[in-house]
């Protein structure tokens, strides 16, 4: 997986462009659907990453890219991933792009691009 460009709003990985978030899984890259953990925005001043979404557990590592800090974790997230016995590291985006470069074996990804 190449990634060429990343800047606030957009994401450049193989060759495509993406203005949302990105979950990364097994190769594959699909939009991040929220919409499941919009009903903690209230509570976190942002939408966060909730257990309600799609999370990608079939790794050894999930690298969580926050934009530039913003994007909350729940607790709850944190505590599945011990559970699962998954590795999660959560970093500004432009930090978990070079991660994933570095180490892209068994590793999953969920990208906040746009703040």
């Amino acid at each position: 997986m190449r990634f060429e460009g990343f800047k606030f709003g957009e994401i450049s990985i193989d060759g495509v462009r993406y203005e949302h978030d990105v979950v990364i899984e097994r190769g594959e890259v699909r939009k991040r659907k929220k919409k499941a953990s919009k009903r903690y925005r209230d509570r976190f001043g942002h939408t966060p990453v909730s257990m309600d979404e799609d999370i990608p557990w079939g790794c050894r590592h999930l690298v969580i890219g926050t934009g530039e800090g913003a994007l909350p974790v729940m607790d709850e997230v944190k505590r599945e991933a011990k559970r699962r016995h998954v590795e999660l590291v959560i970093q500004k985006t432009a930090q978990a792009i070079e991660t994933l470069r570095r180490e892209p074996d068994d590793t999953a990804a969920i990208l906040h691009v746009t703040c």
